[in-house]
């Protein structure tokens, strides 16, 4: 199986994984179907966790961004400056 099938097809789960975790409120599903997948193949098991990894850390940048404007603009509407852009658990929080 070609790289380009087997990421599409790791994607795509991932995809539906996190679609179902939050329909859930199950964090976690997305470690069982690794465990399925890597049963019958260590390859699709590390494709697929690396799409889980990518989505999620991509969502909670998006989060943290879409946050952070909303802070801006807020501060923007009252006069006041903008709030620092840092992420949770930076070095920027001591």
């Amino acid at each position: 199986m070609s790289d380009k099938v087997l990421t599409q097809l790791a994607d795509a789960l991932a995809a539906d994984t996190i679609k179902a975790m939050d329909t859930l409120g199950d964090d976690r599903l997305y470690e069982e179907v690794a465990k399925v997948l890597g049963a019958s193949s260590q390859t699709s098991e590390e494709a697929f966790m690396t799409a889980i990894r990518i989505r999620l850390a991509e969502r909670r940048a998006r989060t943290f961004l879409e946050d952070h404007v909303k802070a801006a603009l807020d501060a923007r509407v009252q006069g006041t400056a903008a709030p620092p852009a840092r992420a949770p658990g930076s070095d920027a929080d001591l």
